[in-house]
């Protein structure tokens, strides 16, 4: 008979749940529908390359307010543009990703410097990266073991573009930034044959820098 006497409340508690479930599942339902059609990026986009309709896709997120994503209408804003920061398959596109900018900044110049293939790292150049561009001695100029004690002159610059390596020769040109007044001692090293690229590479052992001339 007690078990009897409890049954009513059981079914009532149970009733409550159950509309409280239901009214739950309908905000989630609700929540979930308010989605936003955003860009995304489809294939890995390297820093300064231009990014066209192939790069980049359309997913449909619940979006919070507070995330500056490029909605789907505004995707031909952002075809022609230059990734500003690179740019991985799978993620989000957001404006500040982006720029109309060129990398060759105001106060600087470009300098093509050609690679051939022993000069070539394994890492892979790629836009942004700095570099020191090194004057050394022609060949034949200095005698073996009489090299001068003078350190040698350095500049500054700044991977723009790297070619993919040419048919027959291998050899890969590197677009670098350097100031202005350096471009055109850059330049005649390069002519000279005597301007060697030194690579900041990020040490994986240590966490530090090392130098990698190429």
């Amino acid at each position: 008979m007690s078990v009897r006497r409890r049954r009513p409340g059981v079914i009532a508690l149970s009733l409550a749940l159950i509309a409280a479930g239901g009214a739950g599942v309908a905000v989630l339902l609700l929540q979930v529908g308010d989605r936003t059609d955003v860009v995304t990026v489809v294939r890995d986009v390297q820093v300064g390359q231009i990014l066209t309709e192939d790069d980049l896709g359309k997913a449909s997120v619940a979006l919070d307010p507070a995330v500056k994503a490029v909605r789907i209408d505004d995707l031909k804003s952002v075809v022609g543009k230059r990734a500003a920061v690179e740019l991985k398959s799978g993620s989000m596109l957001t404006p500040s990703q982006v720029t109309g900018d060129s990398l060759v900044r105001a106060g600087e110049q470009l300098v093509p410097i050609g690679l051939e293939p022993k000069q070539i790292p394994a890492t892979a150049l790629v836009p942004g990266q700095k570099v020191e561009l090194v004057q050394v001695p022609a060949q034949g100029a200095v005698d073996a073991g009489k090299a001068s004690d003078a350190a040698p002159r350095t500049i500054d610059g700044r991977v723009v573009k790297a070619s993919g390596a040419a048919p027959g020769t291998g050899i890969v040109v590197v677009d670098v930034a350097t100031a202005a007044a350096d471009g055109p001692a850059a330049a005649a090293w390069e002519a000279a044959g005597t301007l060697r690229l030194v690579l900041a590479a990020r040490a994986v052992a240590d966490g530090g820098n090392r130098a990698c001339r190429l």
